[in-house]
């Protein structure tokens, strides 16, 4: 899979853009100010490779950028190196892993829709195990625990500060398909309704009497940046996964959970049915 470009490098080249336009310079013009080629400055907005923060830097001063902008975008340019918690990881995981904490781990919001299982970021140590079991192909015990640290361990996101906003909207069929044990399942609804009354996370369940939805697309999960245009929205099927970006797409998958969520219980109706829903277990 080709690389794709992060947050941070999205939101750094499409900055850079503007403070272009606002200027009224060409590429060309703009390369000229700074001594770089028209296509380096191309590729610094298109999002396209590595960047140096002293052009970074230079294009600012070039575009008359404020104190500020220039702060954020040569901070963006230095943090763009950076590497997340997982590169250690990098060899023994799939590139679109790689790339979905990337994104996670730059994300101020995600909206998941989930139909089959709990999402990642909120399941239990023991149900994420019992998930990893359940895998077709069989797995060592030793490769089972390495893939379910990586899980758990990704979900720090939720404890960075501040938080991105985690809204979930579960289908019914989530909380009552008992994996693991009945024991993993009552943990696993615990887990659902103490993240429920955490501010930021919102959780809901849509419930089987609500009949045909707008979840013909199955479970996604929308990753949110900085602004709606650094959006990204992350499908994973059964041989592969799918980022996608482009604004029609975009506003699809932002239309069904709209929807989803509009049909689905309200947070205190949606603890009361799992709370019923664990009783039975």
């Amino acid at each position: 899979m080709p690389a794709r470009a992060t947050t941070r490098r999205r939101q750094l080249g499409a900055t850079l853009r503007k403070l272009r336009a606002r200027k009224g310079m060409t590429l060309e013009e703009a390369g000229l100010c700074v001594g770089v080629s028209k296509a380096t400055v191309s590729r610094y907005e298109t999002r396209e490779g590595p960047v140096k923060w002293l052009v970074v830097e230079a294009l600012c001063r070039a575009y008359d950028a404020s104190h500020a902008e220039q702060n954020a975008l040569v901070g963006l340019a230095k943090d763009a190196r950076q590497q997340g918690w997982w590169r250690p990881f990098a060899d023994a995981i799939p590139e679109t892993m790689n790339l979905l904490l990337t994104l996670e781990d730059e994300a101020v919001r995600e909206d998941h829709f989930s139909s089959v299982y709990v999402p990642g970021l909120l399941q239990t140590r023991g149900y994420s195990t019992a998930l990893q079991q359940a895998n077709e192909i069989r797995l060592a015990p030793a490769e089972i625990e390495r893939l379910v640290d990586i899980r758990m361990r990704r979900q720090d996101v939720l404890r960075r500060s501040p938080p991105p906003h985690l809204w979930a909207v579960l289908d019914e069929s989530v909380i009552r398909r008992i994996v693991g044990s009945p024991a993993v399942m009552r943990e696993q609804l615990s887990r659902l309704l103490e993240a429920n009354e955490s501010p930021h996370i919102t959780l809901q369940v849509l419930p089987f009497s609500k009949g045909a939805h707008g979840a013909a697309l199955g479970s996604f999960l929308i990753i949110g940046g900085a602004e709606p245009s650094l959006d990204v929205v992350y499908v994973d099927y059964h041989t592969g996964s799918l980022f996608l970006e482009q604004e029609s797409e975009l506003e699809r998958y932002r239309l069904a959970f709209d929807y989803l969520r509009a049909q689905a219980l309200d947070m205190e109706a949606s603890s009361v049915l799992i709370q019923d829903v664990r009783k039975e277990l």
